[in-house]
């Protein structure tokens, strides 16, 4: 099958430290690529891939200290992306919504994945103004602002197998990793870790955006003797990071779309502390690969436990449900279906099984296990 996959400028594919919709995809080119597909990646040209690269732009715009427009080199990319559409099988995107009135009438099969939260004020106009365009969603939960859209499926993300060793005896210490943001809540970890008299590694990125919120909430509760932040790391270096931790903690307090770092705990085979927003009940697996909680009574309680979950366990669910080349086979299968959507009139005896409900809602393809 030749695809294209079509992926954000702001960082490189693979990004060189944070950066989770431009991993998601990394780990998708190449794992289609080790199957056999014929994948194209269109992106900025510090990416790194063993698929065909198609530069947009010389290097990742967040940073280039010229400070591109991004508005403007997305566009670029769309319109170079919808001039060899023709190549391809399928056009798959990641880059939100820009290009949604570009390819309403691109006759090559095409679907965007939505890799953020949904239930902001506007979107649902535009997905009413855009009802056609064929989506999918990074976890069930992810989807329910948006319910009438027009889902092809659910993928929830994987990682490379061996991107992350099996850690069996951890080190004292939790670790909180991600963004520095009101609704990661690393407030809530530090709360946590400190109730329990336990270290506090923090690995995280602090956005511009978030600099003010970081200053007013969070800076003076890095003072504390068992605090440690680490500020942003790559992924050679989560490795032991999360792989060396008693738990992860994941205390947000938002619709979290998916929350990659959970799986890459679970690949070391540490066990997570979650707050149950969003995905997290869909990914976390409570009393089997971490604890979900409601509250910090529950979650101080919950790391105090935390012991009891086995760490084999975790590695073995991460195994079987959030691999790189799982993920990538579900995607052919969304594929396939939008493909054959597109040369055969629609029988729903013998369509695909993502076909056929009356709403234009075709249901999840992979829900998990």
């Amino acid at each position: 099958m030749k695809i294209a996959q079509v992926a954000p400028l702001f960082e490189s594919v693979p990004p060189t430290a944070y950066g989770g919709t431009e991993r998601v995809v990394s780990y998708l080119t190449e794992a289609l690529t080790a199957q056999g597909h014929d994948v194209t990646l269109f992106a900025s040209g510090d990416s790194i891939t063993q698929a065909r690269l198609v530069p947009i732009v010389n290097r990742s715009l967040r940073l280039d200290p010229a400070r591109p427009d991004w508005v403007v080199w997305h566009t670029i990319m769309i319109d170079r992306v919808l001039e060899q559409a023709d190549q391809f099988d399928v056009v798959h995107f990641h880059i939100d919504v820009l290009h949604y009135p570009l390819v309403q009438h691109c006759t090559t099969p095409y679907l965007t994945t939505m890799h953020g939260r949904l239930d902001l004020p506007d979107l649902r106009q535009l997905h009413e103004r855009f009802h056609a365009h064929p989506l999918v969603s990074i976890s069930n939960s992810q989807r329910a602002p948006l319910s009438n859209a027009n889902w092809c499926g659910t993928v929830h993300h994987g990682l490379p197998m061996q991107l992350y060793r099996f850690h069996d005896k951890p080190g004292d210490y939790f670790a909180f990793v991600g963004r520095v943001s009101p609704e990661k809540r690393l407030d809530r970890a530090i709360e946590i870790a400190i109730a329990c008299n336990t270290r506090l590694r923090i690995a995280a990125k602090i956005d511009a955006a978030d600099r003010a919120y970081f200053e007013r909430e969070i800076r003076s509760l890095l003072n504390h003797p068992l605090i440690e932040f680490d500020g942003e790391i790559g992924e050679e270096e989560k490795n032991d990071f999360i792989g060396q931790a008693r738990a992860l903690l994941f205390p947000v307090d938002w619709p979290e779309p998916f929350g990659l770092v959970m799986i890459e705990a679970f690949a070391c085979g540490t066990p997570v502390i979650a707050y149950g927003c969003g995905s997290v009940p869909e990914v976390l697996q409570n009393g089997v690969t971490g604890f979900i909680v409601e509250n910090q009574r529950d979650a101080i309680a919950a790391a105090r436990e935390i012991d009891r979950i086995e760490r084999r366990r975790c590695r073995d669910v991460f195994e079987r449900r959030f691999t790189a080349a799982t993920m990538a086979s579900r995607y052919v299968q969304i594929y396939q279906a939008l493909i054959y959507t597109r040369s055969t009139p629609l029988d729903e005896s013998t369509a695909p099984m993502t076909m056929g409900r009356p709403n234009g809602d075709r249901g999840p393809v992979y829900q998990g296990s």
